[in-house]
């Protein structure tokens, strides 16, 4: 059974369009484009690739051999991804060199030819080599709060959830992947519904999407199972509604970017022996899209064990490690997230306004982008206290004064004004100034105890500074119509 290819992707140069553009073009609209001219200056560029484009593998055995990383069989199905091993990066390299020796993958991944090609998935290389800065992170995706967080904290502080080098409580989601040609990823949507940049350092892939609208297509008639590779004779009995699925395709060259924004599926192969660098990540624009994964994956995991619902004396504690197993976060994870970021967004904003003062402030664009990230965690809030599985409120505790003196926190918040200073080249405010406004929130309660306290907090807060600041500045930044939001 063939695809229907209904278009490509739009390819624009990264260097002509500013964030902003980037932000209500794609971001915000949730759409995909391949960027170019970003990837000018990477160490990574330089010294993984060689004159001709091909890569520098024995660089990687000498001086990156010994990391042990997770390999992909692209010939072998494994439940719904592919096989994976654990090897060297050496033991990999060997093997790359090997099979090009022997004649290499196929010409055509549409042949089917090939299928044994490794491909070196999901690397941690930043993690493990922090002062081998290999590229410097576009300034399009720095805006970036699932790595942020990472960086300072642990996804799940629960001892049965969290293991010291697990996948699950993983150190972030920035990733390098080395593959020869013929190697391939399967139709999937990113984790936790994030959105992804992948830069091709050296090599050729062919992406196929599916945009969100028609996602149900690829799923079988019980909506539990995904296809797995659209160039297969795919069932119509099982998938009935695949061939009626329209298809993006996109060439992605070396050094382009692209952006693949939330929930959208997508199938990719490399054309040539590549290696690229990924990072999964999101923010106030594609929260509700983590939401909406975690809501149901929760559905998923607890009807899988409701029959032993009368013997469990833990029934929703279980269910809850349950998802933090299977999708990476349960909804006491998403609400410390929740949490965090507002406190964070919130004190800049407070900060920023307590230095520069309205002159500074009249037009500026970090002060509508901070009202807009806590405006949306806002809406996630709400949209978690109406959910009945989530009544019961298991495991939403938050210490306020233990979070405000938290060192890791303070360091959250010092990182994300140097982030959205450099987005919008506005100086960051002092961490000084920072300190001093925590000591304001905290004559609110200390402890917030649920879900409908959140609520509570976050509307004690903008009005705190509503009777702060001038009127004038919350005219500008549309904090005057805060109420709103809820209906949004």
């Amino acid at each position: 059974m063939g695809i229907e290819i209904g278009g490509s992707i739009e390819k624009v140069n990264g260097k002509e369009i500013s964030y902003n553009e980037f932000v209500e073009r794609y971001l915000a609209k949730n759409q995909p484009v391949v960027l170019t001219g970003l990837m000018d200056g990477w160490r990574a560029c330089k010294d993984w690739v060689f004159d001709n484009g091909k890569p520098n593998l024995k660089l990687f055995s000498t001086h990156f051999g010994n990391s042990k990383v997770q390999v992909a069989d692209c010939g072998t199905k494994e439940f719904t991804d592919q096989k994976r091993v654990e090897m060297t990066v050496s033991e990999f390299i060997d093997h790359w060199i090997d099979d090009r020796e022997c004649g290499g993958a196929s010409n055509s991944f549409q042949e089917g030819n090939g299928k044994f090609v490794l491909y070196l998935k999901d690397w941690h290389f930043v993690t493990e080599y922090p002062e081998y800065v290999a590229y410097k992170t576009p300034l399009f995706f720095c805006d970036d709060w699932l790595n942020l967080y990472l960086d300072h904290h642990r996804m799940h502080n629960d001892s049965d959830t969290c293991q010291e080098n697990d996948g699950i409580s993983c150190s972030d989601y920035r990733f390098v992947y080395m593959g020869a040609k013929g190697s391939w990823t399967p139709l999937h949507a990113d984790v936790f519904r994030s959105y992804s940049w992948s830069a091709n350092v050296c090599g050729k892939k062919k992406w196929l999407f599916l945009p969100p609208s028609q996602c149900h297509l690829v799923f079988d008639r019980g909506c539990k199972n995904c296809v797995y590779d659209i160039f297969d004779d795919v069932s119509e009995t099982n998938f009935p509604g695949f061939k009626k699925a329209i298809w993006l395709e996109c060439s992605q060259e070396q050094n382009e970017i692209i952006f693949v924004p939330s929930g959208w599926y997508h199938q990719v192969h490399n054309l040539e022996d590549t290696i690229s660098i990924n990072h999964n990540w999101f923010n106030a624009y594609n929260l509700s899209w983590v939401l909406d994964l975690l809501s149901r994956d929760y559905k998923e995991a607890k009807e899988y064990i409701e029959d032993i619902r009368d013997i469990c004396d833990d029934f929703e504690g279980l269910c809850q490690r349950n998802l933090a197993a299977n999708t990476g976060m349960n909804f006491s994870d998403f609400f410390i997230f929740l949490s965090c970021f507002f406190l964070a967004n919130i004190l800049q904003l407070c900060c920023q306004l307590r230095e520069d003062g309205m002159s500074g402030w009249s037009s500026s664009k970090m002060a509508k982008h901070l009202v807009f990230n806590l405006a949306s965690i806002r809406r996630i809030a709400l949209k978690l206290t109406s959910m009945d599985f989530v009544a019961g409120n298991h495991g939403f505790f938050l210490d306020l004064m233990e979070t405000l003196d938290d060192p890791n926190f303070l360091e959250l918040c010092l990182d994300v004004g140097r982030i959205y200073g450099k987005i919008h080249e506005q100086q960051n405010c002092s961490f000084d100034t920072k300190k001093a406004w925590m000591v304001e929130f905290l004559d609110y309660s200390s402890h917030i105890r649920n879900l409908e306290d959140f609520v509570k907090f976050i509307d004690y807060s903008v009005a705190k500074l509503s009777a702060t600041f001038s009127e004038e500045f919350f005219l500008v930044s549309g904090l005057n119509n805060w109420p709103l939001f809820e209906d949004q």
